[in-house]
C-alpha cells in the first residue's frame, strides 16, 4: 500500500513495516530533527538567537565539533540561520528560520 512514497507492508505474521523507496521525504525530515544535538540546538534558539559558545554551555555534553556539524547540517537545511556581524572579532550568531520555528511544537510532544 503506497503512501506518500513510503511503502507499508505486512509481514507473514501480519505485522505492518515500512519500507524505504527512493524518495522518502519524511525519512530525511525525521532524521534531521530527531537527532539527538539537533532537538538541543533547536529548542536553544527557540527564544532568542544565540551565540556558537553559548549554545555549547547551554547543551551540556555536546563537543565543539558536534556543535559545528549540527549547526551546519541545520542551516544547510534550511532550519537555522546564521549571521556574522562586521565586528573585530566577528561576531556570529545562530537563530531559527520559520521552517526552524514550525518544528519546534511536534518536537516539544517527544522532550
Amino acid at each position: 500500500m503506497p503512501m506518500n512514497n513510503i511503502d507499508l507492508k505486512y509481514t507473514d505474521g501480519g505485522q505492518l513495516i515500512f519500507v524505504k523507496t527512493d524518495e522518502c521525504p519524511i525519512r530525511d525530515v525525521v532524521a534531521r530533527v530527531s537527532e539527538k544535538w539537533s532537538v538541543f540546538i533547536l529548542l536553544s534558539l527557540e527564544d532568542t538567537p544565540q551565540r556558537f559558545m553559548v549554545l555549547k554551555r547551554r547543551i551540556e555534553g555536546v563537543s565543539q565539533r558536534m556543535l559545528t556539524q549540527t549547526l551546519r547540517r541545520l542551516e544547510r537545511d534550511g532550519l537555522v540561520a546564521r549571521e556574522v556581524f562586521p565586528e573585530v572579532p566577528p561576531r556570529v550568531e545562530y537563530r531559527l528560520t520559520p521552517l526552524g520555528r514550525s518544528t519546534l511544537e511536534p518536537l516539544r510532544a517527544f522532550v
